[in-house]
């Protein structure tokens, strides 16, 4: 386990040894003595907490609404800035699902979630607390990573794919880091915009224009954390000018660039999610394959081993 220091947030850090045998799955476990008011910054994919502690992170959401204990959230929590997460000697496993089989995983179409959290016992019923009393009963993080793979992979296999299309145009996005423009997908696929649109939206849980918007901010709001500056992000990623960054970040955050910049949130990634933003690519049969667009990204918070 890797300790996390960023500013004032110091958070216990453990990584699985090896990548999940379930493709669109990745997963890191936390364990935080005080979690003071961090700000929950956009992600391109379906988040599933798994707490088992003594303590209990709490989601304070818009309108006032709270969510406690073990939840799921749909791609775009935290737009706006409208979510903080906080708590005391919190423990859990977090796992980042892939919109491609978060529907078979969850059980529900991402759709449902449209961007907000809700409670896991509202979707898995008492599967949710069985999971939950025992990665508090397992005794190392290996166990815990184990336990959890398996019941991601067992609900996986039990329920039907995405459509493979769907997939396709989901890593084409991914895989440019969201340099794509949705009428050249429709475009490769042979189908119509619209069609595109139906079927993307209602399997992945967000439209396809959306999802490139925030595949493309997430890129560069983590080159903005390596310590890049706006300009030169901006022109990297696919944005007009410095200004559209900004108008982006804003939207998605509620805060500057230069405030994202020292999120701690967003640093953890380099050492929670060292493969951050990697993924293979799924090609239907008749479609182009698509070409992986480089750069990497890392966190700005110290380590200590």
């Amino acid at each position: 386990m890797q300790t996390f220091v960023h500013g004032p947030a110091e958070w216990d850090v453990e990584c699985p040894r090896r990548p999940s045998r379930v493709a669109g799955v990745t997963m890191a476990g936390f364990r935080v003595h005080d979690l003071g008011a961090l700000r929950i910054v956009p992600h391109p994919a379906v988040t599933l907490l798994l707490e088992f502690g003594a303590g209990s992170p709490v989601l304070d959401c818009a309108a006032g609404r709270q969510e406690r204990g073990c939840l799921v959230a749909g791609p775009g929590l935290g737009s706006a800035g409208a979510v903080r997460a906080r708590g005391e000697n919190v423990e859990c496993v977090q796992i980042r699902l892939s919109p491609v089989i978060a529907r078979a995983v969850l059980g529900v179409p991402p759709a449902e979630l449209a961007g907000a959290a809700v409670s896991l016992g509202d979707l898995w019923g008492r599967e949710a607390s069985r999971i939950r009393q025992r990665l508090g009963d397992a005794t190392s993080w290996s166990e815990r990573f184990a336990l959890t793979e398996a019941l991601l992979a067992r609900r996986h296999q039990a329920r039907p794919p995405v459509d493979p299309e769907v997939a396709w145009a989901w890593q084409r996005i991914a895989v440019s880091r969201g340099l794509t423009r949705v009428d050249a997908l429709a475009a490769e696929l042979g189908w119509s915009r619209k069609r595109l649109w139906s079927r993307f939206r209602s399997q992945l849980g967000l439209p396809p224009k959306h999802a490139v918007k925030l595949v493309r901010f997430d890129h560069a709001a983590h080159r903005l954390v390596a310590g890049e500056g706006a300009a030169r992000v901006a022109a990297d990623t696919g944005y007009a000018d410095q200004s559209h960054l900004h108008r982006d970040v804003m939207a998605f955050t509620g805060a500057t660039p230069a405030t994202v910049a020292g999120e701690p949130f967003l640093a953890v990634d380099g050492i929670a999610w060292p493969s951050h933003g990697s993924s293979a690519p799924l090609t239907p049969a008749g479609a182009p394959a698509p070409s992986p667009a480089g750069g990497g990204t890392a966190g700005r918070g110290r380590v200590r081993g």
